[in-house]
């Protein structure tokens, strides 16, 4: 930044750093994404292209900052897991935050057309984001226990929700109020006795999300002789929340 009388404006600005040692997780939501999948006619309860342009997405975010190590993506939501010793732009929060949030975002519009190829789009999509820290490793399994667990609830529920709407004719609020105090058990009994659906059937994707993992790869040989090592974002639809996964994967927490 040039000196001149006027760079005393800087002072202004406030010292942000993230809280060190402590795991970074950034949640990026869509914005309004009701009305932008209305308007472009998403299949629904899920729609596999729009779900596989999240994961595109999260993908290119997780090449921006080779420090995260984890990812989870549901719906039109995607949270990034940054490693405990992370100094990823000094662990800046304003930068951090504004970079995943439009690295994703430029991301999703720029590959909109490879995986909506017949639905223009019509204006541009918007997500926000927050940043939380956690201080440990029992918080983080937590954490995305948590979002895995909202992915069953939230598609158990659309899944019915469409089902009576697309099949049985109700209308969305009739749907709503068929809906309104059942639990997990009696919508699964609804939707294989009315509809002959068995919920367990359907795709891991729908049930569990996706997950990114940043796995250990092959070490790769430089110029010299000397290994070089090398990773690469793997897709899982698993569960996240018992410890097999962590067990098996316990760089993600180290």
């Amino acid at each position: 930044m040039a000196v001149s009388k006027f760079a005393y404006v800087k002072s202004f600005e406030q010292p942000d750093s993230l809280l060190p040692n402590t795991y970074i997780v950034v949640r990026v939501d869509g914005h309004a994404f009701h009305r932008l999948s209305q308007d472009h006619q998403f299949i629904r309860p899920n729609d596999d292209r729009a779900l596989q342009l999240m994961d595109h997405a999260a993908k290119d975010v997780m090449k921006e900052f080779t420090d995260i190590v984890m990812a989870f993506g549901e719906s039109d939501e995607y949270s990034f897991l940054f490693r405990k010793t992370s100094t990823a732009h000094k662990r800046r929060h304003a930068k951090i935050l504004s970079i995943v949030t439009s690295t994703f975002t430029s991301s999703y519009a720029f590959h909109w057309s490879k995986y909506l190829p017949n639905t223009p789009l019509q204006y541009p999509p918007t997500f926000d984001a927050r940043v939380v820290l956690y201080p440990s490793a029992k918080e983080i399994r937590d954490y995305f226990s948590w979002r895995q667990s909202d992915t069953h609830v939230n598609n158990l529920y659309n899944t019915i929700f469409w089902a009576l709407v697309q099949q049985a004719g109700e209308t969305t609020s009739r749907a709503h109020e068929i809906l309104k105090g059942t639990v997990s058990k009696q919508k699964n009994e609804m939707l294989y006795s009315r509809f002959g659906i068995n919920y367990n059937d359907l795709p891991l994707r729908y049930r569990k999300g996706t997950t990114l993992v940043r796995e250990k790869a092959t070490s790769e040989n430089t110029l010299d002789g000397r290994e070089k090592p090398s990773s690469e974002v793997v897709v899982l639809h698993c569960d996240i929340i018992k410890d097999e996964f962590w067990d098996g994967r316990r760089h993600l927490l180290e």
